[in-house]
């Protein structure tokens, strides 16, 4: 392809819709060269619970400032473009709008969480195999230097302390909405085979103990009301802390879906997200319930 990557933005109730587009349209460093092989011509607009109807008014106006059209009809808004965007804030319509991104043999990035419940993310999950379609789908969380380089001095981790934000939602589970940035980080360092955890609620936010065969152990903390996030990775005889710097995070991202859209597959597979998946899953069940629940 001579030109840019045409993307398409489904979905203008989250943030991420503006700032991603922003970034990939107006470069501020030589770094973000890769987001110049990209450029947004279309968004869908519909509505859900995540974001008034005047809020989505100023984010239109905002698109269309940068001469994006903005569509309420799916067929227009994908039928020129090359790769796809779907910027759901709520996770509970991610499965109808993948169903209908998923045959059209684009690559799409699925903005996190995976789904709003373990059994619409297996049905994501197994609908890509399906139709072999190119699918990355993760938190910005993930992508931070600072967590790269604590895992890099420590590849076998064996113990992982991770704090981030409880963000309440406006429907569904907080837990799955917005643990996922926290649990995410938690994935990237351990790696994936979690066998259960146990999560409780309390006026601070959620505490959630992931256990893994050979007596490795993660803790993810979620606070309500504070948006830092970090961590410690630790091994008998080593540990390293680290700590994200909000700043880069949504350049890190967009520039690996920028990648992503240009061919490179991301280190974070399908298998890792659901991975993910299963362990919010299981620490929602777990603060319901009250007990240890497994990850399945």
């Amino acid at each position: 392809m001579s030109g840019p990557i045409r993307v398409a933005v489904i979905g203008l109730d989250t943030s991420h819709a503006v700032e991603f587009t922003k970034l990939i349209k107006e470069p501020e460093c030589a770094a973000f060269a890769p987001f110049q092989k990209l450029t947004v011509i279309s968004c869908l607009r519909f509505s859900t619970p995540f974001q008034s109807e005047a809020g989505l008014d100023e984010r239109e106006a905002q698109m269309k400032e940068w001469g994006i059209k903005v569509t309420r009809d799916f067929d227009e808004a994908v039928a020129d473009c090359d790769a796809i965007m779907l910027e759901i804030n709520d996770p509970a319509y991610h499965l109808e709008y993948f169903e209908k991104c998923v045959g059209l043999g684009k690559p799409v990035f699925l903005d996190k969480p995976m789904a709003d419940t373990i059994a619409n993310g297996r049905k994501i999950y197994d609908l890509a195999k399906k139709h072999k379609a190119r699918v990355y789908s993760a938190s910005s969380l993930r992508h931070t230097g600072a967590l790269a380089a604590a895992k890099g001095e420590l590849p076998e981790t064996e113990y992982a302390t991770i704090y981030g934000a409880l963000g309440i939602a406006p429907a569904g589970s907080s837990v799955v909405w917005y643990g996922v940035h926290a649990f995410e980080m938690l994935e990237f360092a351990m790696g994936r085979g979690a066998t259960s955890v146990q999560a409780c609620a309390d006026d601070a936010g959620v505490v959630a103990i992931v256990e893994y065969p050979g007596g490795r152990r993660g803790v993810v903390e979620l606070v309500t009301g504070s948006y830092l996030y970090g961590g410690t990775l630790r091994t008998n005889k080593k540990a390293v802390s680290y700590c994200v710097d909000a700043n880069r995070i949504y350049a890190d991202q967009v520039r690996v879906i920028g990648e992503f859209f240009n061919g490179k597959d991301p280190e974070c597979t399908l298998d890792d997200t659901l991975e993910v998946m299963k362990m919010l899953d299981a620490a929602q069940r777990s603060v319901d319930s009250g007990k240890v629940e497994e990850v399945n």
